[in-house]
């Protein structure tokens, strides 16, 4: 029985934290990592150009990789380009936000919720409209910060605490300012799992932190099994995961191992043009 290939598309690297919880879930399934790392940050980008990268980026590893299924692992893609990621290819397409926001359903009690995420992310409002749509009211703060603090490996550092503590009571002043009761946070960014032990140790008492990244991934594994041809078999784990980039393979190895928490694996340069 031929093993199924699942297609996982992010502009850097942070992606990875969503291959993580997928591979934890799926070892029956191979995995094509792609990070379009020579034109990142998408969040200065036009929304026309998202989604021509983007679209590049998931015939890639359709057409190329032979994907079929496809997990955007990128907030500014999965707010600005997913409908014209699915036009772009044949096979099912899964963002992130919308899992995140119907977690952050399921887990909160009072209706209100909070969204960390980078700025691109939050310009979007694409969680507050998917909140939203469920009837959540939700509040958005972008933490800018975070991301650099992440890359420089500073995740159990005080500094990192210190700043994530700064940002969390602006945020929880601004929803008491606004008469929300918020029980749950949502992280609207891939690289952010990996402070969420310094998250929770923030939050007030009681909070639910949603990982979105946890949230894609136990989605894909559903859309997966109503889709796939069944096997049990596992494949080796030097045979699962194959990475891509477009730019600075060097630096995806190291800190790819970080979000991954395995080695990466030789990263393999693509061209995907301008």
């Amino acid at each position: 029985m031929t093993v199924p290939t699942i297609g996982v598309f992010d502009s850097g690297f942070g992606g990875l934290t969503v291959l993580r919880a997928l591979v934890a879930r799926l070892p029956q399934a191979r995995f094509a990592f792609l990070g379009d790392t020579a034109r990142l940050p998408y969040g200065s980008k036009s929304r026309r150009t998202i989604a021509r990268y983007a679209a590049q980026s998931a015939q890639f590893l359709v057409r190329e990789q032979g994907a079929e299924f496809l997990v955007i692992a990128c907030n500014t893609a999965s707010a600005l380009a997913l409908d014209a990621i699915q036009e772009a290819v044949p096979v099912p397409v899964l963002g992130v936000i919308e899992p995140g926001a119907e977690a952050a359903h399921a887990a909160s009690q009072t209706g209100d919720v909070l969204v960390i995420a980078t700025d691109a992310t939050v310009q979007s409002h694409a969680y507050a409209a998917a909140c939203r749509a469920r009837g959540l009211n939700a509040l958005e703060k972008a933490c800018p910060l975070l991301v650099p603090l992440v890359e420089e490996g500073w995740n159990d550092h005080p500094v990192t605490a210190e700043v994530i503590r700064i940002y969390l009571a602006e945020l929880t002043a601004e929803a008491a300012a606004q008469g929300m009761n918020p029980d749950t946070l949502v992280l609207g960014c891939t690289h952010y799992p990996l402070l969420r032990p310094l998250i929770e140790r923030a939050v007030p008492a009681g909070m639910k932190v949603i990982d979105s990244a946890e949230a894609a991934a136990e989605a894909a594994t559903q859309l997966f099994n109503a889709h796939a041809a069944q096997t049990t078999a596992e494949v080796g784990a030097e045979d699962q995961i194959r990475c891509f980039a477009t730019d600075s393979v060097e630096k995806f190895e190291r800190l790819g191992s970080r979000f991954l928490e395995r080695p990466t694996g030789k990263v393999e340069l693509i061209d995907l043009g301008g």
